[in-house]
């Protein structure tokens, strides 16, 4: 797979592919993380992706936004934040982003640049548009907090201070990456490419979200094997493709790690069988060749392996 290809996978779009391909082959990217709860394996599909990046010549920046999880009204304790970061850069250094750079923002938001250009971007935004940008940051727009206001502002400063060339995050990311586009330019700093890959789906269905205040939402990547297979044996599991976790699971966290999928079973049910690309498993899946309880035993015990590096790190 060559670079671009490998930049491109698993991504739900690139704005603009043109200007991706204009980049220099050491280019920076950079993503952002609230360290607010534990590190699951929705968040994993993001390290995944840095890892492609890293494999694809890009240089990597790993954002632990302290301050946002305060501006955010996720944790007020400054020591237990700053665990948090630590056990953060902990599980992602176990998941194999070792050659990362990680900073903390705290580090460099409350410098007077940063701050000159954070209220230079607020005089420029409307409040209908910061409203709109820090909708995934607030869900409840009607009880918002100011800081909260100015959460999506830092974080599209965030890319000129941190000298990106792309910014990256799941789709949730797309209207703050969107307001930076629009407005770094009038900053002095070039438009940001903006790569967006897919958020995993709830393992308890479409209706619910993951949330670390659900402990039974989500899947820690520290989590013990016996409470792994537990969570995926009753994981919500449709006959469709659509809105299927399993199925998200195998191609968004396995597949990107071991290029296969196993599955065991008996002669009588089709005997083993191993897929080198999603494509196939959803054929077999959606045809009826793939067991759900059989798919579910497979990208469990493949998930068990991957985050056994996890498991001796902060366990």
């Amino acid at each position: 797979m060559n670079s671009l290809d490998l930049i491109k996978r698993n991504t739900i779009e690139v704005v603009k592919e043109a200007e991706l391909e204009g980049l220099p082959s050491d280019a920076t990217v950079y993503c952002g993380y609230e360290t607010s709860g534990p590190v699951h394996i929705g968040t994993m599909v993001t390290v995944n992706k840095l890892l492609d990046f890293q494999e694809a010549g890009l240089k990597v920046k790993v954002l632990f936004a302290d301050v946002h999880t305060k501006l955010n009204r996720k944790g007020a304790d400054d020591d237990w934040i700053d665990g948090m970061v630590s056990y953060w850069e902990k599980c992602f250094k176990a998941l194999g982003l070792s050659d990362a750079e990680y900073v903390r923002g705290s580090s460099f938001q409350f410098e007077a640049d940063y701050m000159q250009d954070v209220l230079s971007l607020g005089v420029a935004t409307t409040m209908n548009r910061a409203l709109r940008s820090m909708q995934e940051v607030a869900r409840d727009i009607d009880n918002a907090h100011v800081s909260q206001v100015i959460y999506p502002l830092m974080q599209a400063i965030d890319i000129k201070a941190l000298k990106a060339d792309i910014a990256y995050g799941g789709i949730e990311q797309r209207k703050i990456h969107m307001l930076a586009r629009e407005a770094l330019a009038d900053l002095g700093y070039k438009k940001p490419v903006c790569i967006h890959t897919p958020l995993l789906c709830s393992i308890k269905g479409p209706d619910s979200k993951m949330s670390s205040s659900v402990p039974e939402s989500i899947i820690a990547v520290e989590e013990e094997p016996d409470s792994i297979r537990k969570k995926i044996k009753t994981a919500y599991c449709p006959p469709e493709k659509d809105e299927n976790p399993i199925l998200d699971m195998a191609k968004l966290l396995i597949l990107p790690r071991t290029g296969k999928v196993s599955v065991k079973r008996p002669e009588k049910f089709g005997g083993d069988v191993e897929y080198k690309t999603y494509e196939e498993i959803e054929k077999d899946y959606v045809e009826k060749k793939l067991h759900p309880a059989d798919l579910k035993t497979a990208v469990a015990e493949h998930l068990i392996e991957i985050l056994e590096p996890v498991r001796k790190a902060v366990g």
